[in-house]
């Protein structure tokens, strides 16, 4: 091992990290665990593949890739929860000011 192997990327620069069964899995349990949960769909970007963000009551999020918006459509089907477009509606004011809370707490 060289001296600075532990530094370089695991994947290489300006390949886009595709979903995997461990993000599905992440969405999954954090569902489970959260009530009052919604999905946020946001579109492929040139630094990311499709995410989803999920949403609970208290505002908490969640955000991971998906394989598609159809995939993350299905998701929520399947968790029986309602599903937006980010970027047509935006994102929750309890989501924001969660993020502002959890700032101003010196948790992020």
């Amino acid at each position: 091992m060289g001296l600075f192997d532990r530094f370089r990327r695991k994947s290489r620069p300006g390949v886009l990290r595709t979903a995997s069964n461990q993000d599905t899995s992440h969405l999954e349990q954090w569902t489970k665990s959260r009530h009052g949960v919604e999905a946020y769909v946001e579109p492929k970007t040139t630094v990311t593949e499709t995410t989803v963000v999920l949403v609970a009551h208290d505002g908490e999020w969640t955000r991971r890739r998906v394989a598609s918006p159809d995939a993350a459509r299905a998701f929520a089907r399947k968790q029986g929860m309602p599903i937006y477009d980010a970027g047509i509606v935006g994102y929750p004011k309890r989501m924001r000011d969660y993020t502002a809370r959890k700032k101003a707490s010196g948790d992020l």
